[in-house]
């Protein structure tokens, strides 16, 4: 069902409108709307252009959110301006304190960094001081690949004029020090390239031999680390402390933002040297009647006018869906193909019988269906998903067509059937011969469904005043009436009955397709307007292939429903083939694993593609003729906000 709505102007001083907006539209759900360009009959309004003062001050506490894991919501109230003093102060301690922190952990990598340029010249037993203040020896720190020492000690040392000092190793490098006179350093350098020698830069703190400079920046980083883990403790320690009031500051904050925020929906006017500030927008009649009573009870200067349209009002209601509990999971399906306009019929109600009672007729099995079941509630109520119950919805009913199928878990001769078994029920149909009756079912039930789509078709027509849509469409009154009339035709027919009068037929089937044919130029004569646009010969042209796809559509719209008996009848069929595999065909018990197993596959895969193959009827053989989902979806600015002390 959907929600009535009913347009509301609210108007008062406009220094008034935070405490409006704080004391009323917390309150109430309403879909504002932009008030200049809706009231445009107004020539003295102009948009607000007032900045919000308080956005510089949500960055900070958006910052010390996630610094704390808080959210907006909190139980306590706080003034909107000791809320942007408690913050402003936590922020600047917060700040000094990272600021601190990221210094430190700076300094920590540095230090980190020099202690593992050292670490591979620790068996060096020579001072580095001595070595950084060599100046007539030309040395370089370094590594050479494993494979390029050997050749280096084997063939190419004795050529270099060089001494190299052998330091660590690891499974690929050599470490070392090579030292060598000025005057040959840039042969020597060059030698030590090819050889893919990596220079290792000492930094010029290093004091000592290697291990009393490792030994050192150890202490050191120790130390820091020590530091750097008391400051982060007294940073959580300050934010474990002042974490419910900031929660409570942040959330006067938040809310403040977005009451000031409302500013760019209204429009100011001024009357007698005074502003006022206007909202406009869309609630529920509730709603809306509530609001004016409580704003004509409190305020004087405000004035609140519900079904306040006027002929410059152009928007179109937004729409509020409003469904029992127990269908409303399926309002996932209609948002999915688009909201229904406000004078559209809401389609959930019946999308969810028809949904579920077509999943269960193409699925029927006792034990699956229960599995379906009980899986569907148990995840809908721990994870709260829309498809879980639908999914359970639809186990019920292929719970309930299981007991009909005569079906447990594939067995067929455990429960006696209650109506046929899909796989062996046969009837004979004049000109047809025999077919499976579910088969017959089905086309029947589609028949039903595809009447009932256009008698919806009709009363959206009427409900949007659309004279072409309520006489002369496919789905029309005349689509209707001939449907209906083929359809009671084929069933007397194969049921044996007389036919009607010849002359009756005639009336019934030609005339509804001379309708339709011609719905163009009867509609515009009947709103007086030119009957046929462009030529008389490219209009013929047209209609004739119109009529084609219209008469094409009726055939294969109702045929499609034959694949409600085809997956009852292959659900028999596949849970067959799993009995075979376990050797339980005839009767027997069987491998209970491979029953399981194939269960779980069956139930799985199958349950799949028949929800796909249910949802697809539901759009392009229901929806198609009824349904155009162009509405838009009631979006309240404030909803369940608590009021600010």
């Amino acid at each position: 069902m959907i929600e009535k709505m009913n347009f509301v102007n609210i108007t008062g001083p406009r220094e008034k409108i935070d405490d409006i907006v704080e004391k009323y539209l917390s309150k109430y759900e309403i879909h504002l709307e932009y008030a200049p360009a809706e009231l445009k009959s107004i020539n003295t309004l102009y948009p607000y252009t007032d900045s919000n003062p308080y956005k510089e001050y949500m960055v900070c506490a958006q910052e010390l959110a996630d610094a704390t894991g808080c959210d907006e919501s909190s139980e306590t109230v706080m003034n909107i301006d000791d809320s942007v003093d408690f913050i402003k102060k936590l922020y600047e301690s917060y700040k000094k304190r990272t600021e601190n922190i990221n210094r430190y952990e700076a300094e920590l990598v540095k230090l980190k960094d020099k202690l593992a340029k050292v670490e591979p010249f620790s068996n060096v037993n020579y001072d580095i001081d001595e070595i950084l203040d060599f100046k007539n020896i030309h040395f370089r720190f370094g590594r050479i690949p494993k494979d390029n020492f050997i050749k280096f000690t084997d063939f190419v040392n004795e050529d270099i004029k060089s001494v190299f000092v052998k330091a660590q190793e690891d499974e690929r490098y050599v470490y070392g020090i090579y030292f060598v006179a000025l005057r040959d350093k840039e042969s020597v350098d060059a030698a030590y390239t090819s050889l893919h020698f990596e220079r290792t830069f000492i930094a010029s703190d290093v004091h000592g031999t290697p291990d009393e400079a490792i030994s050192d920046y150890r202490v050191r980083i120790s130390e820091l680390e020590n530091v750097l883990d008391g400051e982060k403790k007294l940073l959580q320690q300050e934010l474990d402390k002042n974490r419910t009031p900031f929660q409570s500051a942040y959330a006067s904050l938040k809310r403040c933002i977005n009451n000031f925020d409302i500013r760019k929906y209204a429009a100011c006017t001024k009357e007698d040297g005074l502003a006022y500030f206007i909202l406009c927008g869309w609630m529920t009649a509730k709603d809306a009647e509530l609001l004016n009573r409580e704003i004509e009870e409190n305020e004087k200067d405000t004035i609140c006018i519900v079904d306040g349209k006027n002929e410059s009002t152009e928007s179109i209601p937004p729409t509020k869906l409003k469904n029992p509990k127990i269908v409303r999971p399926f309002e996932m399906f209609i948002k999915m193909y688009g909201m229904p306009a406000y004078n559209e019929i809401d389609p959930t109600i019946f999308v969810a019988i028809t949904y579920a009672f077509i999943f269960g007729a193409m699925f029927g099995d006792v034990g699956q269906g229960l599995c379906l079941l009980v899986g569907g509630f148990l995840l809908y109520k721990i994870k709260h998903m829309d498809l879980a119950a639908i999914i359970s919805s639809a186990g019920f009913f292929s719970t309930i067509f299981g007991f009909l199928y005569g079906s447990l878990f594939g067995f067929e001769d455990i429960l006696p059937h209650l109506w046929l078994s899909p796989s062996e029920a046969m009837s004979n149909l004049p000109f047809v011969g025999r077919l499976n009756t579910v088969f017959v079912v089905a086309v029947v039930f589609g028949m039903i469904i595809i009447i009932i789509a256009m008698i919806m078709h009709i009363i959206n027509a009427f409900k949007a005043k659309d004279t072409e849509g309520k006489w002369f469409d496919a789905n029309g009154v005349a689509g209707l009436v001939f449907y209906a009339a083929i359809v009671m035709t084929i069933v007397l027919f194969m049921t044996g009955n007389p036919l009607p009068a010849t002359a009756v037929l005639v009336v019934m089937f030609v005339v509804p397709l001379i309708l339709i044919a011609l719905k163009e130029p009867i509609t515009n004569k009947i709103k007086k307007k030119k009957a046929i646009e462009g030529s008389v010969g490219m209009f013929a042209t047209q209609t004739f292939f119109e009529m084609f796809e219209v008469l094409l559509s009726y055939f294969s719209n109702t045929l499609s429903f034959i694949r409600v008996g085809a997956f009852a009848v292959s659900h028999a069929a596949m849970m067959e083939v799993v009995l075979m595999l376990a050797g339980a065909e005839n009767g027997g018990t069987g491998n209970i694993i491979v029953i399981i197993i194939g269960n779980i596959i069956v139930c799985g895969l199958e349950g799949l593609i028949v929800g796909i193959q249910v949802l697809r009827l539901e759009y392009y053989e229901i929806f198609s003729r009824f349904y155009k989902g162009c509405g838009r979806e009631f979006k309240p600015y404030g909803k369940n906000m608590k009021k600010l002390s």
